[in-house]
């Protein structure tokens, strides 16, 4: 199955939100990450959602998502055609210099910040595509992972090249 992300401007209002996940549970769809943020028009927000799906099901989603009374537009965002990314902060034991250093390596070979640091463990601030920041926890999990924090998948279309 596919990762499709879908884009869903809709009405700035209590409820909405609920409204949308409740027909995702009804219809029995699955969502794998959801973003939320207010948009540039006063009054509408942005719900951006990513989930693992074949194309009949897709079509089928956005058609329900647009019989939504708050909801202003669908787009289908295409990983092509899209700037698509994620924000990640992971800690990761550190027992003693040598982990350190090492994982100091890799959080600047993926252009991760390091953002906090105590005796036993760093933080590491990284961004970027979903499979950027599965790599990284990959090449972190033999120092030990304490804590993952992840926001889910944001995604803006490209404009078209002049």
């Amino acid at each position: 199955m596919k990762r499709h992300i879908i884009a869903i401007l809709v009405e700035d209002k209590p409820g909405v939100m609920q409204r949308i996940v409740g027909m995702f549970t009804r219809r029995g769809f699955n969502i794998d990450t959801v973003t939320v943020g207010k948009t540039e028009k006063t009054g509408i927000s942005r719900i951006t959602l990513s989930m693992r799906d074949d194309e009949e099901t897709l079509e089928q989603l956005i058609k329900q998502l647009r019989k939504l009374i708050d909801v202003v537009r669908v787009i289908h965002l295409t990983e092509k055609n899209s700037v698509v990314s994620e924000l990640c902060f992971i800690k990761v034991h550190t027992k003693d210099k040598k982990h350190i250093s090492e994982v100091k390596k890799y959080a600047e070979l993926f252009k991760g910040k390091i953002v906090d640091v105590s005796s036993n463990f760093i933080t590491i601030r990284v961004v970027g595509s979903p499979e950027k920041v599965d790599s990284f926890l990959d090449l972190m999990n033999p120092y030990g992972i304490k804590e993952i924090v992840r926001t889910g998948v944001s995604a803006i279309s490209r404009e078209p090249k002049s």
